[in-house]
């Protein structure tokens, strides 16, 4: 039941992200047909009040949209800093920031996504590190078959090249031919 607090909170910050988005869009729409002059409109959404309008309600009233931030101290209702990231403290407190869920604490939650995100990006690290070590092991496992096979072929080579000298001094002391040098018939004149 805890985790579905904060997948309602990271649908709001998807959800953010979109309407800051879909506000840039529209503005940069609204720009280019301007400047091109048709006759085509961007988009419209219903623009909600402000949260500072919210101010003295409930922390559920405040956050019933999700650019609003309520500090419990004070009962206020902020638009959220997106462009600071974390609300400075002269703002309001993180410890006592609400952002997304009324029982969900930011200060936590922040903490809890850093220790989430590190966790994942160690494993991420760890599987990376397994794999390459399963691999090195492996081409190690192939090059030693490699090794001794090239060792057999090469004992196999000289064996058959002792083989064949064999044979060819055999040959060579059937017909009276000496190894020692390839002229020595030239010079016995008999």
């Amino acid at each position: 039941m805890n985790c579905i607090p904060l997948v309602l909170l990271l649908s709001g910050l998807s959800s953010t992200l979109a309407q800051n988005t879909i506000s840039t869009d529209t503005t940069t729409q609204t720009t280019q047909s301007s400047t091109t002059q048709t006759t085509s409109k961007a988009p419209t959404t219903t623009p909600h009040p402000s949260c500072e309008s919210k101010d003295g309600t409930t922390c559920e009233e405040c956050l019933a949209y999700v650019d609003c931030l309520w500090c419990i101290p004070t009962k206020t209702c902020i638009t959220y800093p997106a462009k600071t990231i974390l609300p400075p403290h002269s703002l309001c407190p993180l410890n006592n920031a609400r952002w997304g869920l009324c029982t969900i604490n930011f200060q936590i939650l922040i903490i809890t996504l850093s220790v989430a995100a590190a966790l994942l990006i160690i494993g991420f690290l760890l599987c990376i590190f397994c794999c390459c070590k399963c691999e090195n092991i492996g081409s190690a496992r192939f090059q030693n078959r490699m090794n001794r096979q090239s060792d057999k072929t090469k004992t196999k080579q000289e064996q058959r090249k002792t083989e064949l000298k064999i044979r060819h001094d055999e040959i060579r002391q059937k017909y009276g031919l000496s190894r020692a040098s390839p002229y020595a018939r030239f010079d016995n004149p008999s």
